[in-house]
């Protein structure tokens, strides 16, 4: 299996990496500039590992570009994992704060998968690591506005996908990969990116068709929108 994840350069994105390695398969790991970590990664793993940095989900430029440097490559899964969490209370609004969020956390999923579509094997598979927070039902606590808003958005692109690529035979999850012990967390959190990658992994090697667009727990639980 051949997978492209983005934001692979630390915390979720390179967990990902690692396991989906270590199982045998090809990845391809996407970021605006690579890590020591990565970098290791990929001395470790040898050719199973490319490595496309100068990446900003942001930029329809550069996403064209690493469309264009997949050249005949085919995806089986793409993860669309690159994402920003920042605070934004009412009493503090920082409305440009807001606005990168969603550029990041909604806007880019939609992007990346818009231009990597030439790419996706007949029955691929796409993910967008959203979060909780973007669950309308479950916002018994307010504010977070820039991060809850973004998520909530990015969760409507991803269902919107999954109706939009169902033809093609391609599912779609969104995932929340819980409250996940990293550098975007300032290292709190409940779990640790590979018990929660491991768990995503899990879901999305049993993802049918007929489950696409659902909103799922790294747990395996089905979440409110």
């Amino acid at each position: 299996m051949k997978a492209l994840i983005t934001g692979a350069n630390r915390g979720i994105g390179l967990a990902f990496c690692a396991q989906l390695l270590q199982r045998g398969d090809e990845v391809i790991a996407v970021c605006r500039g690579r890590s020591q970590a990565l970098e290791e990664l990929g001395i470790k793993s040898g050719s199973d590992l490319r490595i496309i940095e100068g990446v900003d989900v942001t930029s329809d430029e550069q996403v064209a570009r690493l469309a264009d440097a997949l050249s005949g490559d085919k995806l089986d899964l793409l993860i669309n994992n690159a994402g920003i969490m920042a605070s934004v209370t009412l009493e503090k609004l920082d409305i440009a704060s807001v606005q990168r969020q969603f550029e990041i956390n909604a806007v880019a999923p939609l992007r990346v998968t818009h231009a990597l579509l030439g790419h996706l094997s007949n029955q691929a598979k796409v993910a967008i690591v959203t979060s909780r927070m973007g669950s309308i039902d479950d916002n018994d606590s307010g504010g977070s506005y820039g991060y809850r808003m973004s998520k909530a958005a990015a969760n409507m692109a991803g269902r919107s996908l999954s109706v939009d690529l169902q033809e093609r035979g391609i599912a779609v999850a969104l995932l929340h990969p819980g409250w996940v012990r990293t550098d975007m967390t300032g290292g709190n959190g409940l779990i640790d990116a590979p018990e929660s990658v491991k768990g995503l992994i899990a879901i999305m090697d049993r993802l049918e068709l007929e489950q696409t667009g659902l909103f799922w727990h790294t747990n395996g639980e089905i979440l409110p929108w």
